[in-house]
């Protein structure tokens, strides 16, 4: 009975986002206050119904409920209960219903947030949004409902969570990557409201801009929590592989990002009101590809699910009305959008379009390495991959460019900033971070790639510090009082900024600074990696909830003192018959010890593989710095005064 209750849930949801998507916007063109107010508690309801079908779903998995299609696919009566849970977005249908029940989330945060708003825009910015709820209810309800029954034939058990899925990964990246994702419906919402209003002026950004803060911060952290999983997960020790559906949430990042900056400028000057518009629509458009890249079934990935083509088809419908629908009302409304606020070579706004110039080609460069393989496919051409090299050869140079201009644009003035001013801190800057950056590649023998990009971290480190002394020191109030008025904005930007530098080192130097062997060993053995004796003490056989495993014991020594002890499995899951790797990891702040066992050779021999891995948590330090960077700047108290927020 609870799956029918779900599936009527839905079907009721889909009936109230119709009047959501419909109904407020009917008032606005009719100046009916009635109907306009009828916006939030449509949206509610909307979201209840939502939240009721998703709590029955998860009853199905808690109870074992295999007589529905999608537990019996997903699940396993010996799964553990927290599997059990998280198995509900471990397939295409259950994280399509996640997917929808975040959007539900960011309506009803929007509707309780909207009195802050002039009465004819928030209903309609809750209108947009209840169309993209529109097509995604339908997508579910038509092509992918996961209470679909097996009956009378039920199964005695299921066919278990996929083994690679079975970590606490699963149960906090999918719906803090959808909160970020998702959330840039809000931006899109916010400006195509402003379109159909005429409403085109600063005002949208500022009511917008908190919105799209939060978004880029859950999707950093999104991001941050994907990279992690995969690096002790996979049993490699990578942390990222350019992967197509790693590249689908990254670019909605970059752009993210661009769009964050240009609403700065278009709530502060007036300026790029275009561009921040186009980028707004851009942004939640690369959500959606990524949305038909992972469900189209159009390319093979470890993070892809294997649906149905037709399904893929829908999201590319989806795509087109909603996208384009959006871009026949911009260029409706081209001529109201341009902007006429001049600002000088030097300005602020100069530093910030150059950001988001370099921000879009970096887009644009993941987009076609992305793509390209596809389209070659596509058009009878054959089979090509594009991978890490092309990635890293081109991505790397210009990411650095961007980290150059990032740096600059906080110190200067917004229309216009004496030149000689900008150079004096620049130079000094630059001479500091040049040093500095020799001296730890000399000392530890890196490379030039290494110093260039050292120099960069050095440079923004110092000029974001820089900055933030000459806010502080200026007046006579004193240096504490000073730091404590500026505003939460202006540290959200500095933590960000300081995340990005954090990151990058990290990168740097787990590319330049860590060592790694694959050896066969038998217990006894003994290997030295990178200052570091690892001895192979014993393998077991140990019984889990529902697999079978070979565990070994690695104890690490440096200078003859033990520094950890390791425990890597190789795992042999009896339902879907496979066997997966549980790497060991010892972490410190400026290195990770890591093992996997590989294959095993003979009675008593291994294949193991052994890392050290220089500064890599540096890599996830940074994301969290982001994200707390985003969040501080979406928490901002003007935005909580002036929008409603």
């Amino acid at each position: 009975m609870f799956p029918e209750i779900g599936q009527f849930s839905l079907i009721l949801s889909l009936f109230f986002a119709l009047s959501l998507a419909s109904v407020p916007l009917v008032g606005y063109w009719k100046g009916n206050r009635l109907l306009l107010e009828s916006a939030r508690p449509l949206t509610f309801i909307m979201s209840v119904l939502i939240l009721v079908s998703f709590i029955t779903l998860s009853l199905a998995f808690l109870t074992d409920d295999f007589s529905v299609l999608y537990v019996s696919q997903n699940s396993n009566s010996q799964l553990p209960v927290w599997y059990k849970f998280s198995a509900l977005w471990g397939g295409h249908e259950g994280s399509l219903l996640l997917w929808v029940l975040v959007l539900s989330g960011w309506c009803s945060a929007v509707a309780l947030k909207i009195r802050g708003l002039p009465e004819d825009i928030g209903p309609v910015v809750l209108s947009v949004l209840g169309m993209v709820c529109v097509g995604f209810l339908s997508f579910l309800l038509f092509t992918s409902s996961p209470f679909a029954r097996l009956l009378p034939d039920v199964p005695a058990d299921g066919g278990d969570l996929n083994p690679l899925l079975q970590d606490f990964g699963l149960i906090v990246h999918p719906p803090v990557l959808y909160m970020g994702y998702v959330g840039f419906s809000v931006a899109f919402a916010f400006a195509v409201a402003a379109l159909i209003t005429g409403n085109l002026n600063a005002s949208w950004a500022r009511w917008a801009r908190p919105w799209t803060a939060a978004s880029w911060a859950f999707l950093t952290l999104g991001i941050t929590l994907g990279s992690w999983w995969a690096y002790y997960e996979l049993g490699w020790g990578g942390w990222w592989f350019w992967d197509p559906v790693e590249n689908a949430s990254f670019m909605p990042w970059l752009a993210g990002t661009a769009l964050l900056h240009s609403l700065a400028v278009t709530e502060k000057r007036g300026v790029f009101k275009s561009w921040t518009v186009l980028l707004a629509i851009f942004t939640f458009s690369l959500s959606l590809l990524g949305a038909f890249l992972v469900r189209s079934g159009v390319l093979t990935s470890v993070h892809s699910f294997a649906a149905d083509p037709t399904r893929g088809m829908f999201i590319l419908v989806l795509l087109l009305v909603l996208v384009g629908g959006s871009l026949l009302l911009y260029a409706i409304r081209a001529s109201e959008v341009r902007s006429k606020v001049s600002f000088g070579a030097t300005g602020r706004e100069a530093w910030l379009l150059l950001n988001n110039i370099v921000l879009t080609v970096l887009t644009l460069t993941v987009l076609l390495g992305t793509l390209y393989p596809l389209i070659f496919d596509a058009l009878g051409l054959g089979k090509i991959s594009v991978g890490a090299p092309y990635f890293n050869s081109v991505f790397t140079p210009i990411a650095l460019l961007l980290m150059v201009f990032m740096a600059v644009g906080p110190l200067s003035k917004w229309h216009h900033t004496p030149i000689n001013v900008l150079f004096k801190v620049c130079s000094v800057a630059a001479a500091v971070a040049v040093l500095s950056a020799g001296w730890v590649v000399y000392y530890y023998e890196f490379g030039f790639i290494a110093w260039l990009s050292l120099a960069v971290a050095f440079w923004v480190v110092v000029l974001s510090f820089s900055d933030w002394f000459s806010k502080v020191s200026a007046g006579t109030k004193g240096i504490i009082p000073r730091a404590r008025q500026l505003p939460r904005n202006y540290y959200g930007m500095l933590l960000a900024h300081l995340g990005m530098v954090v990151s990058l080192v990290g990168i740097v130097l787990v590319s330049v600074n860590s060592q790694e062997s694959m050896l066969r060993l038998s217990p006894g053995d003994r290997a030295t990696v990178a200052g570091y004796e690892f001895q192979f003490d014993s393998i077991e056989q140990v019984k889990g909830p529902n697999y079978v495993a070979s565990k070994g014991q690695f104890t690490a020594y440096q200078a003859d003192k033990t520094v950890a002890v390791l425990h890597p499995e190789k795992r042999f899951f009896t339902t879907r018959q496979q066997v997966m790797t549980e790497a060991a990891l010892d972490a410190g702040f400026t290195r990770d010890l890591y093992v996997s066992l590989g294959e095993q050779l003979d009675d008593s021999a291994w294949g193991v593989r052994i890392y050290v891995k220089s500064f890599v948590r540096w890599i996830w330090l940074g994301g969290l710095l982001m994200m707390a960077g985003g969040l501080l700047a979406a928490l901002d108290k003007r935005y909580q005064r002036r929008a409603g927020v």
